[in-house]
């Protein structure tokens, strides 16, 4: 944080030249260390406070960061859920920081076109409450109706000081990410990243397993558990990659298994929230199911009954992918699909050391944080890093380059597939299921590309050629180098 505070140039050059090395440090599973520590590392101010107190304020306060420089692309958080650490209050600003970050390292987009951004609503963390050192609100979270009004104001000052600006929601919990993904998508170019990003980088990754594990994505079945904004997100996606491959919405949906800390869903359940609803299972296809023990559908229940190929975990609770669970699953299943994808790496669901020992190498692993390659006999497995790093650089240059003015479903779908087919497992059926990190700056491009050309058919780009493509990212891609000047 010193380097990029001191010399902004050097910083990025330094970590573009070392980016697999440096991203577990700007990125998780570090990032996640510094929120819960941020108050006391805190040197500089890098980013913008937005307090409740002083809400009236908000319009001085937007519009003099509007004064300041060209804002192309904000990441906003309010700190509620951090990873999977939970509410880190204004420590949470960390994670803007460090998306942004990757945002000009992967994406080449212009640091000074970029704004991290902290809605201050308070904290529950008691933890951060009693720390002296602690530069938030010292206030019990905001909710409700006020705590509406105030992302609102928000979203309606960055409309008006902003108004060709890509904001990214980051983080917020689960209660709020849904609704105000709806209520804003088609106010202004949005996107949320725990939703939608995560999604499109795990279906990139999930397309090219079912390639090595030559059995097609429609005809999977899967377990997902944790039964979140994530879970329902990376849900969603996976169902229009199924009907994409001929399946309708309620055959894809019919594929799914999602798992909270109540257990499976099913439409018997009274507290459901509206974005859970869809992937329900009928009680009356549950009947025949033995259950460990009655009265809750656990995992494990999941696996013996349903059988699922394809194992999912954003549940950000460590271990849950058990020996048991995986050996079950080896045992009925050639080339299970296994991703323990929540971060950071502390709360992972299993290890891919673990995975692949239980599966004699057969797993198809992905992961959320970084993890050192596994030795199998006398074959290396590299893990792919199934990192929201993948996608979202790449749409915000597409978006950036291509001027958009909204962020549709399919663009995003677009971004999964472009993902997907430059993963070395799709080009020789075996190996990493998402490309090298080392070649992340040619993946972003091609996602932009592919993001383009999606947004002008689905009518929020302007048309463009191909041509015209390529010199719009290649004119918008900034690079770390020093300006020469004359005298």
């Amino acid at each position: 944080r010193a380097l990029q505070d001191r010399n902004e140039v050097l910083f990025y050059r330094f970590i573009l030249e070392n980016l697999v090395e440096m991203m577990p440090i700007i990125y998780t599973p570090v990032v996640g260390e510094a929120c819960e520590i941020f108050h006391h590392i805190y040197r500089q101010p890098r980013g913008l406070f937005i307090s409740y107190p002083e809400r009236e304020k908000m319009e001085t306060i937007l519009s003099s960061a509007a004064a300041a420089h060209p804002i192309r692309v904000i990441v906003v958080t309010d700190g509620e859920r951090i990873l999977g650490l939970g509410d880190q209050g204004v420590g949470g600003l960390g994670i803007p920081i460090g998306k942004l970050s990757l945002y000009t390292v992967c994406g080449g987009i212009a640091p000074e076109h970029t704004l991290p951004i902290i809605l201050d609503v308070g904290t529950n963390n008691q933890d951060r409450l009693k720390d002296p050192e602690y530069i938030g609100w010292r206030h019990a979270r905001v909710t409700g109706k006020e705590y509406d009004d105030f992302v609102d104001r928000f979203v309606q000052g960055v409309k008006r000081h902003f108004p060709h600006v890509l904001l990214q929601f980051e983080d917020f919990a689960q209660q709020h990410a849904y609704p105000m993904l709806e209520r804003y998508r088609d106010q202004l170019c949005t996107f949320n990243d725990d939703i939608q990003g995560t999604a499109a980088v795990v279906v990139a990754a999930t397309l090219a397993a079912t390639r090595v594990a030559k059995v097609l994505l429609k005809d999977q079945q899967l377990a997902i558990l944790g039964a979140g904004s994530a879970g329902c997100g990376i849900s969603e996606q996976i169902v229009h990659a199924m009907m994409s491959q001929g399946l309708s919405e309620k055959e894809a949906r019919s594929h799914f298994y999602l798992i909270d800390r109540n257990g499976l869903l099913h439409d018997g359940m009274s507290d459901l929230l509206d974005f859970q609803k869809p992937f329900a299972c009928s009680q009356q296809a549950l009947q025949g199911w033995k259950l460990e023990q009655p009265g809750k559908i656990s995992l494990l229940d999941v696996i013996n009954n349903a059988k699922p190929t394809i194992l999912l975990g954003v549940s950000g609770q460590p271990n849950q992918f058990t020996e048991t669970i995986v050996r079950t699953m080896a045992n009925y299943c050639k080339r299970p699909i296994i991703f323990p994808l929540s971060n950071p790496t502390s709360r992972a669901e299993a290890t891919p050391k673990d995975l692949l020992n239980w599966t004699a190498g057969q797993a198809l692993v992905a992961t959320g944080s970084p993890f050192d390659p596994v030795m199998i006999g006398n074959r290396q497995i590299n893990i792919a890093q199934s990192n929201n790093s993948y996608i979202f650089p790449g749409v915000g240059l597409g978006i950036v380059a291509g001027k958009a003015r909204r962020v549709s479903d399919r663009m995003m779908m677009a971004a999964a597939i472009a993902v997907s087919e430059l993963a070395p497992a799709v080009k020789t059926g075996e190996g990493r299921l998402l490309p090298e990190l080392s070649t992340i700056r040619e993946v972003s491009q091609h996602i932009a590309k592919a993001v383009i050309s999606q947004g002008i058919r689905d009518g929020h780009i302007d048309t463009m050629n191909e041509k015209e493509i390529e010199k719009a990212v290649q004119k918008t891609m900034w690079a770390p180098q020093y300006q020469e000047f004359k005298a």
